[in-house]
């Protein structure tokens, strides 16, 4: 069967984490360290802090800004759940927009009519990789002193006006999970410009204290340390930043790869009368996932494919939609068309041209079915 996304992972990981043991210290030190560093070179950010997943990323950022109950995040309702219990978690609310029907992206316009006087934060999700319309969200944000929290799970080397996502706007936050662009085995990690907010999030991701246990032993273990604030367990393990150091070694050759098979997706696609393509833009996204819509006989769709050995997936049914999240419910308009239309296709930089071929051919001949 090929897989929907898997990662890209060998011999060279399984080395730089022997290192790791070799040295006995296997929570955050200096791999996590160097990971951050390296991170910050890449994209071009003022400060970066790794944490353990792109959910604790989301909620640490939205923590450290003070976000709280009785406060609302407008946010898109197609995404991963993790987006929105990160927002729950923190005791706000919330508030729904709809997307742009073409990208799947948050629609910068119905997010600026959803504000009111208890939102705090705007979070968009670059969808698939594409980055969002960030001069209009940083201009509302601006207009009305509301904080931008990137969601940039899925566009990890992803560029926005000739620069990286990450470089620039308020918080962005990253995920390193086994299927992101790059992976740390689980992972994630926080970039900002804002010093001061970057060092409120370095002592929140451990539990609060004001020195990390890699700084007490540099400087021989002094033995006091002081809790300050709240704070979690949610720091990078050395384990986990030997995988992403040697991840980021492969990172252009990951996206180069991906960009090929998606360009070689939509040519074989594009004109089809029952399938359609999402719009790109090759040259500044790092591609996370490959999506088609179709408007009818979906299921059947999954399964033909399947059939022919290929898995697929719907990223995502819609949280407004969830049990869970019922309360916060709205009507979305575009968001309640497309997400029954999407479909996923197999993506990722280990695929042979035989399994793109396979992929190809077999969507083209379910459409002259």
């Amino acid at each position: 069967m090929i897989q929907v996304q898997r990662p890209s992972i060998g011999d060279e990981e399984l080395a730089e984490v022997k290192k790791v043991f070799d040295t006995g210290w296997l929570g955050m030190g200096k791999w996590v360290f160097d990971f951050e560093n390296r991170i910050k070179e890449i994209l071009g950010a003022g400060n970066v802090v790794a944490v353990n997943t792109g959910t604790t990323a989301l909620h640490l950022a939205l923590d450290s800004i003070g976000l709280k109950e009785g406060d609302e995040v407008i946010v898109p309702s197609l995404t991963f759940v993790a987006t929105i219990q990160a927002i729950v978690a923190c005791g706000a609310a919330p508030v729904f927009c709809d997307i742009e029907g073409d990208t799947l992206n948050m629609d910068a316009g119905d997010a600026e009519k959803r504000i009111t006087a208890r939102t705090k934060v705007i979070m968009p999700v670059h969808y698939g990789g594409l980055p969002c319309n960030m001069d209009e969200i940083l201009r509302i944000g601006k207009e009305k002193n509301l904080t931008i929290v990137e969601d940039a799970a899925h566009a990890f080397g992803s560029s926005y006006n000739g620069r990286k996502i990450g470089a620039f706007g308020d918080i962005t936050c990253f995920s390193f999970d086994p299927i992101k662009n790059i992976t740390c085995g689980e992972g994630g990690a926080i970039t900002t410009n804002d010093d001061g907010l970057a060092q409120v999030m370095r002592k929140k991701r451990i539990l609060g204290i004001d020195k990390d246990t890699w700084s007490r032993f540099g400087q021989k273990r002094d033995w006091f340390y002081s809790v300050n604030m709240l704070g979690f367990r949610y720091h990078m393990s050395n384990i986990n930043a030997a995988i992403g150091l040697m991840q980021l070694k492969k990172l252009g050759r990951f996206l180069n790869r991906k960009r090929e098979i998606v360009e070689r997706y939509d040519k074989a696609f594009r004109g089809l009368s029952d399938i359609g393509i999402l719009r790109k833009d090759y040259e500044n996204t790092a591609f996370f996932s490959y999506i088609l819509k179709i408007e009818s006989k979906r299921d059947e769709f999954i399964g033909f494919l399947k059939s022919k050995g290929i898995d697929s997936g719907v990223h995502y049914i819609p949280n407004h939609l969830q049990p869970f999240f019922e309360k916060y419910a709205t009507e979305l308009p575009v968001t309640e068309t497309v997400w029954k239309e999407i479909v996923t296709l197999p993506l990722y930089s280990d695929m042979t041209d035989g399994d793109v071929d396979l992929v190809i051919s077999s969507v083209l001949e379910f459409c002259k079915q």
